[in-house]
């Protein structure tokens, strides 16, 4: 049996049982310290850093009891942000020992205030749990650093899955509801920036009778923020055109789309707050107000992906269309000016093929006289 030594979030009990697979019982828990150390949060970011402090006393979790499974399905975990296990000396209960515990990669993360750990389970517990049980999931099918170049989306997955348990519910006017599905098996079988989940389930017919044993599968894509720009005393709209992998996928001839500004909703930000940070990276835009449009799926037969779709009222001058985008992201995005009425007539015309630019715009039209007296 092996004694570790945590100083993060693998003091969150939930997320330590997730990654070890089972519940802590055999295992002795009791508070320890590193001397010399400090924790605190890397700024910015959803975990801390340890770092060096003459006189400091770094709080963690001592558990004694370990299995070689539970070490072995920790290395797995901790190996995906490059951490590695290292002999440290410790003061516990029964005084100082020699203790194994997961050291970190050298860091350029700049450090924020020091690190509390209820205060990072409160806004990251569930979500952190819920990627570990993603990142478990590829044992024995994926290397650690496989998953360390996509641990993002997993992460933005997780986020969006929590999202998901905290929305007002919306049900269909039958009142079937999650508790009507039994999920007998999931798997992964395709993981990269987007996933792949296969399930075996049956679920409760409108006969009341629940169906055959099914396989099913499903797209995994995250939340996304969309943002029409709308001028109400100019009447003009700002769309953006930019290359797209759906359309060339397809056969399209013209994979360049014009659409609303949209991007994934990241980890502990709200979809508002998405919103107005893709309108200045997309557009260079500091929006006004934001008027939601629509709240849902854009494929809820075979895509997990939840959009949150948004008027973005905003002062659109001449010049105001440019081209911008996130330079990290590879984004070439041309911004396009133009007066309601015309994109109307394109969009009568057929010449818009983006189904949620389409259903912003007729959401402005039928909302046109009310925005407008308002302005």
């Amino acid at each position: 049996m092996t004694a570790l030594f945590f100083y993060g979030t693998l003091r969150h009990l939930p997320l330590l049982e997730t990654v070890i697979g089972r519940p802590l019982e055999g295992v002795d828990l009791s508070e320890a310290a590193l001397p010399d150390y400090v924790i605190h949060w890397a700024d910015g970011q959803a975990f801390p850093l340890i770092l060096p402090q003459a006189g400091g006393q770094a709080v963690g979790l001592l558990g004694k009891g370990f299995s070689d499974e539970d070490v072995a399905r920790l290395d797995y975990y901790e190996r995906v942000f490059g951490y590695d296990l290292k002999w440290v000396e410790v003061t516990g209960p029964d005084g100082a020992q020699k203790v194994q515990m997961f050291w970190p990669p050298e860091t350029t993360y700049a450090a924020g205030p020091a690190f509390v750990l209820s205060d990072w389970a409160a806004r990251w517990g569930a979500v952190n749990c819920r990627a570990a049980e993603e990142v478990m999931g590829y044992r024995g099918q994926k290397t650690p650093e496989d998953l360390g170049a996509i641990y993002g989306m997993i992460h933005a997955r997780a986020a969006s899955y929590v999202l998901a348990q905290t929305e007002d519910t919306v049900l269909g006017p039958s009142g079937n509801a999650r508790a009507d599905v039994e999920i007998l098996a999931t798997s992964n079988p395709y993981a990269n920036f987007f996933a792949l989940s296969e399930m075996r389930l049956r679920y409760r017919r409108f006969d009341g009778e629940m169906s055959p044993v099914l396989d099913r599968a499903a797209f995994l894509g995250t939340d996304a923020a969309l943002v029409l720009p709308y001028d109400a005393g100019r009447d003009r709209v700002l769309l953006i055109e930019q290359f797209r992998m759906g359309p060339l996928a397809r056969g399209d001839k013209g994979p360049w789309q014009l659409e609303p500004i949209a991007g994934r909703v990241d980890p502990g930000e709200t979809p508002e707050d998405c919103a107005r940070r893709e309108a200045v990276e997309e557009a260079g835009l500091t929006l006004d107000r934001l008027e939601e449009i629509h709240l849902g799926y854009p494929s809820p037969g075979c895509v997990s992906e939840f959009f949150h779709i948004y008027l973005g009222l905003v002062d659109l001058p001449d010049g105001a269309a440019k081209v911008a985008g996130a330079a990290g992201e590879h984004e070439d995005i041309k911004g396009h000016l133009m007066p309601l009425d015309q994109a109307l007539e394109m969009l009568d015309a057929g010449q818009i093929r983006v189904t949620p630019l389409a259903l912003a715009l007729h959401w402005l039209a039928r909302n046109r006289d009310r925005l407008r007296n308002a302005a």
